[in-house]
């Protein structure tokens, strides 16, 4: 079996001082790929609060449209129509007397 130690010595010939270099280059990755992390949750939870804002109001316009549509229905039926045309503006239907037929 062979010792840790010396599988490691043969391996890494550096000496002390670039160990401790890459020792701080490690150190100094490690740091920021936390603060990278802390970020990017930081944005992803701002992003999904400006999200449910988003949908809620999705939900009101949606709720405004139905009832608008209601309402446009509800104007422009065939029975109001008429009621305000005769009502309102004085029409009448034309008599059988008025109509006349056009030929081809």
């Amino acid at each position: 079996m062979v010792n840790s130690r010396v599988v490691s010595a043969t391996v890494w010939r550096g000496t002390g001082s670039e160990l401790v270099a890459c020792n701080a280059v490690l150190v100094i990755l490690v740091v920021l790929s936390a603060f990278a992390i802390v970020h990017s949750t930081h944005a992803c939870r701002a992003l999904y609060a400006k999200l449910q804002v988003l949908e809620s109001s999705q939900w009101y316009l949606q709720e405004d449209y139905g009832r608008l549509l209601l309402e446009q229905s509800t104007w422009a039926s065939h029975y109001r129509v008429e009621k305000v045309a005769r009502g309102e503006l004085g029409m009448v239907a034309p008599d059988l007397n008025h109509f006349k037929l056009v030929p081809q």
